[in-house]
């Protein structure tokens, strides 16, 4: 028996229903159902209801959840990827964002924790990062994760949510003094961040849902490149939170755009077969620790 399906098993307990654990764990209900099965044959006990739509936990279930969470948590603890010592070389991939935020922080903490580990990187966006991973080309890449969840044939471990924003120009040159996002997008040109970035097709999506005839601008690929076009006057983009250091550089205004406001998910993505090489395992738990500490600060 897998570790996973035990994973499975405390992600039904925890959202009720195959299909929410299997969208939690990037899997298919089917394949989580399998997955139960294979746990009541091996304890020989039936774990869930089935006749209803949610999973209601058998008396057997809810006994064994407490026992089997702390051996999860003794089995993770022993696997703590600051235990190991990682040695060699990684050859990691980063999109622009991350190697101006979240990537400083990581690399140090990887020099202070595995200091036999050298880094190798490459700068590219997430499509290409990703075919290189499935090529072997390089060991992992840090990468906005697809709104379809990714294939399931590599492993995505998830490091943090951004959420999108508008970009306005300063009161001083034209800036709308106010108005809604979607009336700002009628009166000033668009800047557009590239539609052949996941970020930027996710962007698209959102602008032409609130706005059916946005005054059209240019199309850009870098958000520095960006801020400083807004930051000029020359119209209004929709990108994910620049950091506050972006901000405090250039003269931009940022709308928030309420509860609704788009988001992309990056996160490390490698070879299933890569998942457990401790040198991939570093770099994921310096990571975690890196980008919860970028989203707090």
């Amino acid at each position: 028996m897998k570790i996973e399906t035990l994973r499975s098993f405390q992600a039904v307990l925890a959202t009720g229903s195959f299909a929410g654990a299997a969208k939690q764990l990037n899997l298919t209900p089917s394949a989580v159902s399998l997955q139960m099965k294979q746990l009541e044959e091996y304890f020989g006990q039936i774990l869930f209801d089935r006749s209803t739509r949610t999973a209601l936990p058998t008396p057997f279930a809810l006994a064994s959840a407490l026992p089997l969470a702390q051996s999860m948590a003794l089995i993770d603890g022993l696997r703590n990827p600051r235990a190991l010592s990682a040695t060699g070389i990684v050859r990691l991939g980063v999109i622009a964002s991350i190697e101006k935020s979240v990537l400083p922080r990581t690399l140090r903490l990887l020099q202070a924790e595995h200091p036999a580990l050298a880094v190798r990187m490459s700068l590219d966006v997430s499509g290409a990062l990703v075919d290189s991973v499935k090529a072997g080309r390089i060991d992992a890449a840090v990468a906005v994760r697809p709104q379809s969840g990714g294939s399931t044939r590599l492993h995505w471990c998830d490091l943090m949510r951004e959420s999108f924003v508008l970009l306005a120009p300063p009161l001083s040159l034209g800036g709308s003094p106010d108005g809604t996002p979607a009336q700002l997008l009628e009166r000033l040109p668009w800047i557009r961040y590239d539609t052949k970035l996941t970020g930027g097709r996710i962007a698209a999506a959102y602008v032409r849902r609130i706005c059916a005839s946005p005054k059209p601008g240019f199309e850009i690929t870098s958000t520095d490149a960006i801020m400083a076009m807004v930051a000029e006057g020359l119209g209004v983009s929709v990108v994910p939170r620049p950091r506050a250091t972006m901000l405090a550089s250039y003269a931009v205004r940022l709308v928030e755009l309420g509860p609704h406001a788009p988001s992309r998910q990056i996160a490390l993505v490698a070879r299933s077969g890569d998942a457990e090489d401790r040198r991939v395992l570093a770099v994921a738990h310096a990571l975690r620790r890196a980008a919860a500490s970028t989203v707090l600060s």
